[in-house]
Parts: C-alpha cells; sequence; structure tokens
C-alpha cells in the first residue's frame, strides 16, 4: 500500500436474525427479516409463488445460500416475497417464496445486493435455532 490507498468506514450493511424451534423456522425467519427490509410486508399480495431447491452440508452456507437464492428469484422475477417456506431432508433443501411482482402500491425500503459471510452463525440451543448474517444494502 502506498500512501494513495486508504479507506473508509460506511454503513452498507444490516445484520437479520431468524429464530424457530426448527432449522427451517429459523431460516424462514431470516428471510422475512431480510424482505422486510426492502418491503412492508403487509403491502405484499400473495400472487406470486416460486420454488427454491438446493444442496448443501454445512448449515451456516445452507442459510447465505437459502437467502441469495431467494434474492435471485425476486431480480429474476421482478418480486418481492413476504411468506416462506422451507423443507430439509438430509443436505437437501426445498423451499418456496410467496409474494407479488413489484407494483406502485408498495412502499419500498432498502434494496438488499446479497447475504454475506459476515457474522455468519446458525447455532441450536435450548430455545431452538438461531440463524444470522450480514445482508449488503
Amino acid at each position: 500500500m502506498n500512501e494513495d490507498t486508504a479507506y473508509f468506514e460506511h454503513g452498507a450493511d444490516i445484520g437479520v436474525i431468524g429464530r424457530g424451534a426448527r432449522l427451517e423456522d429459523a431460516f424462514i425467519e431470516a428471510a422475512s427479516a431480510m424482505f422486510a427490509i426492502m418491503a412492508v410486508p403487509e403491502q405484499v399480495e400473495e400472487s406470486l409463488s416460486v420454488d427454491i431447491e438446493f444442496e448443501e452440508n454445512d448449515v451456516e452456507f445452507a442459510l447465505v445460500t437459502w437467502l441469495n437464492r431467494l434474492l435471485a428469484e425476486a431480480r429474476l422475477h421482478g418480486a418481492v416475497f413476504r411468506r416462506f417456506e422451507l423443507k430439509r431432508n438430509g443436505d437437501t433443501y426445498q423451499g418456496r417464496a410467496i409474494g407479488c411482482v413489484w407494483n406502485p402500491s408498495i412502499e419500498r425500503g432498502t434494496e438488499v445486493k446479497g447475504a454475506t459471510l459476515t457474522a455468519l452463525s446458525v447455532q441450536r440451543d435450548e430455545a431452538g435455532w438461531e440463524a444470522r448474517c450480514i445482508v449488503d444494502v
């Protein structure tokens, strides 16, 4: 590095946390938290359903994969989601995102660009599961 190279702080990240009795419930809640950054969930109709399937043997990487696949599907369909379903069978995850195509009646929040490995944690305790990571906004 030389004197012309430097860094600065910025607030372009938000942490999301999902909790639930099952791992899948924690992932669903993390997805709900992430999409609530982008839109008011109560304003999102349930007129579009998208299936999502992936394989991942590491539960932490599975969280990031789940969230990023949801974002990719939202972009592909020009949509926003408000409700999620997820089933896990070993390393295979099968889910569904329910929402609608963006329309003028939905109040826009902050765009989420992607889920990151920063502060990534998926842990089980006596209360159930907690899934957390930082999303880039």
